[in-house]
C-alpha cells in the first residue's frame, strides 16, 4: 500500500529548487529500507558505522530503516513493505533457497538493490546475485588514498562529486568489468595508487536494472571513516533514491560515445544573443534567445546523449536536423527540430515534445522525470528521418519527419532561452549509427499473410492487398529509409489522404509524406503525415483482401506488421 501512496505522492512533490542544490532537493514520498549486514565470511568493524549513517540519511530524507542480520526476512510478504534493500558489507552465503527465491521475485517485481562494499563478496554460488551486483571481487591491496573518475554526472548517487573524487579507502578489484550490463557511475585510476588489477578501465561504482527492478554498487565503504564523509553519504542516498525509485537515471550500459562537450567549447559556437558560461564542465544557459551549436561536423545517422537540469519553470531545448544557422538561431527553429526541456507548458512544447509537432508520452515522461533541481538525461535517437526520444531511459517519444522542407541530416545545439531561463548540461555525447536501418523481404500481417501487390501489377494506383505469401516480386518489400518499396515503386496513401478508409496503393517514389512509413514497438506501421495506420480492411484474412489507412486501434491483429 505504501508503494501506491508514494506513487501518488510523488507527484505533489515537486517545488521549484535551486541549481546547485542537494541530492534530494524536494522532500521525497516516504518509503521504507531494510539494511541487511549478515556475514558468513570477513566481518567488517564499519557496519554498526554504515548502519547509523542510513538511519540518519532516513531521517532527514523520508525513508525509516530497519536494520537486521536475520536472514529469515527475506520472505515475500516481508520484502513487500520495502522499496529498497541495503546489502551492508554482507559476505559469504546469507540467504538459504528459499530466501535467495523469494527476493529474487521481489527485485524483478520492481525492488531495489543497494549493494556496498564487501556486498560484492557474497553469494559466489547464485548466478541471479552475480548479475544483481553486477561483479564479485577478486582482491584488493592495503588502504589508500585513490583517485576515483566520475563517469557519470548526472546520476543521483554520483551528480554531486567533483571530476575527480580524491579519497581514502580499500580498493577492489573485481573478476570481470560490470560495464557490457550496468551503466558505470565512476571508475578508479590506477596510476594514483598501488595495487589495481584491472588496468585503465576499473569500476568502482555502477547501476543497472533488472526486469522492473534497479540496482547500485559502490566498492566505497570499507572504512569506519568513509560513512562519516559527507560526499560519500550523499552517494549512499542517491543509491537509495535511485533504487526505491524516488529518483531516476538512465543506467542502461553504455558504449563507444563520442565526447563533444565536458568542458572544452572546440568545435562549439554561439548563434544569437546570450552564451553559455563554462564552468566545472557545466554549461549553463545565460540570457537569449540564442543557440549554442556544434559546428565541427554534420551528422545522420545517430545516438546524441545530454545530461541537463533546470531551475524552477525554465525553458530550454535540444536542436537536430538544422544547417549552418550563421548567426540566426531561428534557422534551428524553422529548419530543424526541438527536443523540448521545458517544467511546464502545452503537451507539444513541455518537456519531451518535439517542439509544435508532437507530445511526449505525458504519462511515460511523467514516471521518468526529475523535477527541476535534479538531474536529467536524453538519448536522441535520429535514424533516417526518425527520431525517438528518451528521457532517462524510457521511450517517451517517437516522431518522423514528413515535411519536405525539413530533413535531419544537419548539425546539433543547446538553446539558451532568455534571461528568465537557467539550464544546465553535462557531457553532451555522440554515437553515429551509420545508414538507418534497411531491409528486403516479406512483410507479413495477419495470419501470417504477406502485404502483396495486386497481381504483380506495376501501374501508379495498383491495389496493396493481403495475400498467401508466396516469395514473388510482388511481396519482396526494401525498407528504404522511411519507404518501404517494391517492384521500383513506393507504399503511398492514394491523395496524401488521412480519412478512415483511404486506398493504400502503389505509386512512383516521389518524396512526399505520403510515402513515409514509421514502424513502432507495438507491431504497428504508421504514416506520421496522417498519423494513422496500416489496416486489413474488416480484420478479414482472406487472400486478396485489401488494406487501407485506419485510426490505429491499441492491439489490433489487423494492424500488426512485421517488416524485413
Amino acid at each position: 500500500m505504501r508503494r501506491i501512496l508514494a506513487a501518488a505522492g510523488a507527484a505533489i512533490a515537486l517545488a521549484a529548487c535551486t541549481l546547485y542544490a542537494s541530492p534530494a532537493v524536494a522532500a521525497d514520498a516516504p518509503y521504507d529500507v531494510l539494511v541487511f549486514s549478515k556475514t558468513a565470511g570477513f566481518r567488517h568493524d564499519s557496519i554498526p558505522a554504515g548502519i547509523q549513517a542510513i538511519r540518519d540519511l532516513g531521517a532527514a530524507n523520508s525513508f525509516t530503516v530497519t536494520a537486521t542480520e536475520d536472514a529469515a526476512a527475506f520472505t515475500t510478504v516481508n520484502l513487500a513493505q520495502y522499496e529498497a534493500v541495503v546489502f551492508l558489507s554482507t559476505t559469504g552465503d546469507v540467504l538459504n533457497d528459499t530466501q535467495q527465491a523469494a527476493f529474487e521475485s521481489y527485485i524483478r517485481g520492481g525492488g531495489g538493490y543497494v549493494g556496498v562494499h564487501a556486498a560484492a563478496d557474497t553469494e559466489y554460488s547464485w548466478p541471479f546475485y552475480g548479475q544483481l551486483v553486477g561483479a564479485w571481487f577478486a582482491s584488493h591491496p592495503a588502504i589508500q588514498q585513490v583517485n576515483s573518475k566520475t563517469e557519470n554526472r548526472a546520476h543521483p548517487a554520483t551528480a554531486h562529486l567533483p571530476q575527480t573524487w580524491t579519497r581514502t579507502d580499500e580498493l577492489y578489484n573485481y573478476q570481470s568489468n560490470p560495464r557490457s550490463s550496468a551503466r558505470v557511475l565512476a571508475t578508479l585510476d590506477e596510476s594514483s595508487y598501488s595495487g589495481g588489477s584491472m588496468g585503465a578501465d576499473h569500476p568502482i561504482t555502477w547501476c543497472k536494472t533488472i526486469d522492473s527492478g534497479r540496482s547500485f554498487y559502490t566498492g566505497f565503504g570499507h572504512t569506519q571513516q568513509s560513512f562519516t564523509e559527507a560526499n560519500f553519504r550523499s552517494q549512499l542516498l542517491g543509491g537509495i533514491r535511485y533504487t526505491a525509485k524516488r529518483a531516476n537515471a538512465d543506467c542502461r550500459p553504455e558504449t563507444g560515445y563520442t565526447t563533444l562537450y565536458s568542458g572544452s567549447t572546440t568545435g562549439w559556437a554561439q548563434s544569437g544573443p546570450g552564451s553559455f558560461s563554462n564552468s566545472d564542465a557545466t554549461p549553463t544557459s545565460v540570457g537569449g534567445m540564442g543557440l549554442f551549436w556544434y559546428n565541427a561536423k554534420q551528422y545522420t545517422s545517430y545516438s546524441l546523449k545530454a545530461d541537463w537540469r533546470l531551475t524552477g519553470d525554465s525553458n530550454s531545448g535540444i536542436f537536430v536536423g538544422f544547417p549552418d544557422p550563421g548567426n540566426d538561431p531561428f534557422v534551428a527553429v524553422n529548419q530543424g527540430y526541438e527536443i523540448q526541456i521545458d517544467a511546464t507548458d502545452a503537451a507539444d512544447r513541455t518537456t519531451g515534445a518535439i517542439y509544435a509537432f508532437k507530445s511526449a508520452d505525458i504519462a511515460a515522461r511523467d514516471a521518468a522525470l526529475n523535477p527541476p533541481g535534479e538531474w536529467n538525461t536524453y538519448e536522441i535517437l535520429v535514424e533516417g528521418q526518425r527520431i525517438r526520444v528518451y528521457l532517462n531511459g524510457t521511450q517517451i517519444n517517437d516522431f518522423t519527419n514528413a515535411d519536405p522542407n525539413r530533413n535531419l541530416d544537419g548539425y546539433i545545439g543547446i538553446q539558451n532561452h532568455g534571461s528568465a531561463d537557467t539550464v544546465a548540461f553535462r557531457n553532451i555525447r555522440i554515437k553515429e549509427l551509420g545508414a538507418p536501418p534497411t531491409g528486403v523481404g516479406p512483410i507479413k500481417g495477419l495470419a501470417g499473410k504477406c502485404l502483396d501487390v495486386r497481381s504483380s501489377g506495376t501501374a501508379d494506383g495498383t491495389q496493396i492487398q493481403l495475400y498467401t505469401c508466396n516469395g514473388t516480386g510482388a511481396q519482396t518489400w526494401t525498407r528504404n529509409g522511411q519507404t518501404l518499396r517494391a517492384l521500383g515503386k513506393c507504399l503511398d496513401v492514394s491523395g496524401g489522404g488521412s480519412a478512415d478508409g483511404t486506398k493504400i496503393q502503389l505509386w512512383t517514389c516521389n518524396g512526399t509524406g505520403s510515402q513515409n512509413w514509421a514502424p513502432n514497438a507495438d507491431g504497428t506501421l504508421r504514416n506520421p503525415q496522417s498519423g494513422k495506420c496500416l489496416d486489413v480492411s474488416g480484420n478479414n484474412s482472406a487472400d486478396s483482401t485489401i488494406v487501407h489507412l485506419w485510426t490505429c486501434i491499441a492491439g489490433a491483429a489487423n494492424q500488426k506488421w512485421t517488416l524485413p
